[in-house]
């Protein structure tokens, strides 16, 4: 077992020795139509693909669906991404979501208090109801576990299917002005 932090490490026994990358976080919005892996057996175009050069020697600190849009955030610093990522450290997700159908406040309440779903126990720690129609609703949900296809199994759980999920907020992290496919580096 190598700790980076206490380990000497060199190439082809000489002198030299390699020393460990400075520690870079990017925030990169991630475009529809794009999957969070390295390489697709499928052939799709990965957020990899995307971000070319500058996700040299990155990881993806979490993931978001196919269709899923907004903030991913990549690190070479697995301290970094195990805090993020670690459900006991309730980091918070912002998400803007749109869902067919008339979301009512009791069932945002619904939403928060958890719901089962495959034997999962499922819940948002906050749902706010922006617009609310009767074709579909737009809200703003923030979840701490991060479970996969949470968000979607979450609303399909109570009748509402989502058409669109956008991330927009990780930890301390915001999306901002980003576009699509754009990143930038932070410190």
């Amino acid at each position: 077992m190598v700790v980076p932090e206490r380990a000497r490490i060199s190439i082809g026994g000489g002198d030299e020795s390699v020393g460990r990358a400075a520690p870079r976080v990017i925030l990169f919005h991630k475009p529809r139509g794009t999957v969070t892996t390295r390489r697709d057996p499928e052939g799709r175009r990965t957020v990899f693909d995307v971000l070319g050069e500058a996700g040299r020697g990155l990881v993806a600190v979490g993931r978001l669906d196919f269709a899923s849009t907004g903030l991913l955030v990549f690190t070479n610093d697995t301290q970094l991404a195990n805090r993020l990522t670690d459900p006991a450290q309730q980091v918070p997700r912002r998400y803007v979501v749109t869902v067919r159908g008339r979301v009512a406040p009791e069932t945002a309440r619904r939403l928060e208090e958890g719901v089962i779903d495959r034997g999962d126990r499922l819940a948002a720690s906050r749902v706010e109801i922006r617009k609310a129609s009767g074709r579909e609703t737009h809200l703003i949900v923030r979840l701490t576990e991060g479970k996969n296809r949470e968000l979607r199994r979450l609303f399909g759980a109570v009748g509402h299917e989502p058409t669109r999920i956008h991330r927009i907020g990780f930890g301390e992290y915001e999306l901002g002005g980003l576009q699509p496919g754009e990143w930038r580096d932070v410190t």
